[in-house]
C-alpha cells in the first residue's frame, strides 16, 4: 500500500486551446493541494481513438486512484464518463467537484450484500 496516492491528470488539447499550460498549471496544482502524487498529465487531441478507454489504460498502468481534470468539458457532451469513474475519482478543477467510485465505501456494513 502506498502512503501517498496517486493521480493522473488529463485535459483535451483542443479543449485548453491556447490555455494548455494554465490548464496544466491548475491540475498540478489540485493534485498537491490534495495530497496526490501526480503521475503524469495526459494530452489527448480532437481525433484520439477511444479517448476514455486510453484513458482508463493509463489509470489502471500507474495503479492511479484519481484522474483530475480542468473541467467535465474535456470529456464528449461535458459529462464525466461512468466507466472512468467505476476505475478512479474524478476531481474537476472548475468546478471543484469529486466524482466519488463509490457511494459507500466497499468496507461499511452498508456496502456488504
Amino acid at each position: 500500500m502506498r502512503d501517498i496516492p496517486t493521480a493522473v491528470g488529463y485535459l483535451r488539447r483542443d479543449v485548453s486551446g491556447i490555455r494548455q499550460n494554465w490548464d496544466e498549471t491548475q491540475v498540478r496544482s489540485r493534485a498537491k493541494r490534495l495530497g496526490y502524487d501526480l503521475a503524469k498529465i495526459v494530452v489527448f487531441g480532437p481525433d484520439t481513438d477511444a479517448p476514455v478507454e486510453r484513458l482508463i489504460n493509463v489509470v489502471r498502468r500507474v495503479d492511479a486512484d484519481a484522474v483530475i481534470v480542468p473541467s467535465a468539458t474535456h470529456f464528449d457532451g461535458a459529462e464525466i464518463p461512468a466507466p472512468l469513474v467505476k476505475v478512479a475519482e474524478v476531481i474537476t478543477v472548475d468546478p471543484e467537484r469529486t466524482y466519488a467510485r463509490w457511494l459507500l465505501p466497499p468496507w461499511s456494513a452498508e456496502g456488504r450484500a
